[in-house]
């Protein structure tokens, strides 16, 4: 099977910064996409930013100029950088990946999630 592990999260002032990390275990075959979703109180879950595949980061229009995602990929690992923070990026955010593991001698796609992480922007 597959993890997800975000770590990272916590309590900020409005202007400040967090890094988030989602490390990613098992027996996996390729990370074909790895991405951050976020969800405040009372609304959906929306996607932050997402890398498909050896490609560059994604952004939502909310966090273009703020946020830097990267991966690492010899260690399975995706990173957000939030600068400038908002009140308004207050949520848990989700790790996803979009993941092939090794079923015997063949390959399943999957979509994992891990189990979010606290961000909390206020003063």
């Amino acid at each position: 099977q597959v993890q997800l592990v975000e770590s990272g999260g916590g309590l900020v002032q409005p202007g400040g910064s967090l890094r988030l990390s989602c490390a990613a275990s098992g027996r996996i075959f390729s990370i074909n996409v790895m991405g951050w979703y976020r969800q405040a109180p009372g609304k959906q879950r929306e996607l932050v930013a997402y890398i498909a595949g050896g490609g560059s980061a994604k952004y939502a229009d909310s966090v273009k100029g703020r946020f830097t995602s990267s991966r690492d990929f010899n260690a399975n690992t995706m990173y957000l950088q939030m600068n400038s923070l908002k009140p308004e990026d207050t949520a848990v955010y989700y790790c996803n990946a979009d993941i092939s593991t090794l079923v015997g001698i063949s390959t399943v796609r999957g979509d994992y999630w891990g189990q979010g992480t606290q961000v909390t922007v206020s003063s």
